[in-house]
């Protein structure tokens, strides 16, 4: 079996994309030929596409398991240039200052976008949003102090925070990150519905057989459960959950209620 491995860069439309966000949400997306059969499956190249610029959480997704297949057959909220040192600092800085202060993110309507529009409606501050097409710039000017604050996973931060760079003021997951644990949730910061999970999914297209799904998912969590796979994801700040195709689901239809909620206060339209 082949893994062919596609990065299509923002602002590309790809086909049979399925974009749910969590802020930041990634989706690979598995491109499989619904005319197969599971014991036949995989009997011609299969596509892991993805839908973002190189070198985010899902291309290292993709690239790390792409090559593991064919053997076989949580988010940060950084800020640059500001005297605010924790993230209380930093609303505080935010409300004294409303609609003064600037935040990038990758593209409008985005996983970063929806998720710091969710912080802006639950913490009640006021920050000017900057669009970028793609990860890299938005994090230059973050870096380079033209914009105040970004909302990015964490294996994308890591390299940045750790240089001095960039300051991480808070995870947006439920437990603090093994990889950042000095720094703390929003939850302990007194704003508990702000949970918000980086996470990546496999989608097949619509009409796939069941035994095939059931096929690759049992696949993706026999590498999750490798111990080398771990440790790689682990470096990244990822931590890999695996699980049935019904609880994935589960979590798409919390998660698309909750974001178009989001979008809807927000007043967000698609460019």
């Amino acid at each position: 079996m082949t893994i062919e491995h596609r990065v299509y860069l923002a602002g590309k439309r790809v086909a049979c994309v399925a974009r749910v966000l969590a802020g930041p949400v990634l989706a690979c997306l598995f491109m499989v030929s619904a005319a197969h059969a599971a014991e036949t499956f995989p009997s011609r190249v299969v596509q892991i596409v993805v839908p973002y610029t190189p070198g985010t959480g899902a291309d290292i997704l993709a690239r790390s398991l792409g090559p593991r297949l064919a053997e076989r057959w949580r988010v940060g909220v950084v800020t640059g240039g500001l005297p605010a040192i924790t993230m209380r600092e930093f609303l505080d800085l935010a409300r004294s200052q409303p609609g003064k202060l600037y935040y990038s993110s990758p593209g409008n309507g985005g996983p970063q976008h929806l998720a710091m529009e969710l912080l802006k409606l639950d913490a009640h501050i006021d920050l000017v949003h900057v669009p970028y097409k793609g990860s890299g710039g938005a994090l230059a000017d973050l870096v380079g102090g033209h914009v105040q604050a970004m909302i990015v996973s964490l294996q994308t931060a890591a390299p940045y925070v750790q240089g001095g760079k960039l300051r991480m003021l808070a995870v947006m997951s439920a437990e603090r990150s093994p990889a950042f644990p000095e720094v703390p949730t929003l939850k302990e910061l007194g704003l508990p519905d702000l949970e918000v999970e980086t996470w990546y999914g496999l989608f097949a297209p619509a009409g796939t057989p069941a035994l095939v799904v059931q096929k690759l998912n049992a696949e993706l969590n026999a590498l999750l459960a490798q111990p080398e796979v771990r440790e790689l994801l682990a470096r990244q700040g990822m931590i890999p959950a695996g699980g049935t195709p019904e609880r994935f689901g589960d979590l798409v239809k919390r998660e698309l209620a909750r974001w178009s909620r989001v979008v809807a206060a927000a007043g967000i339209r698609a460019d």
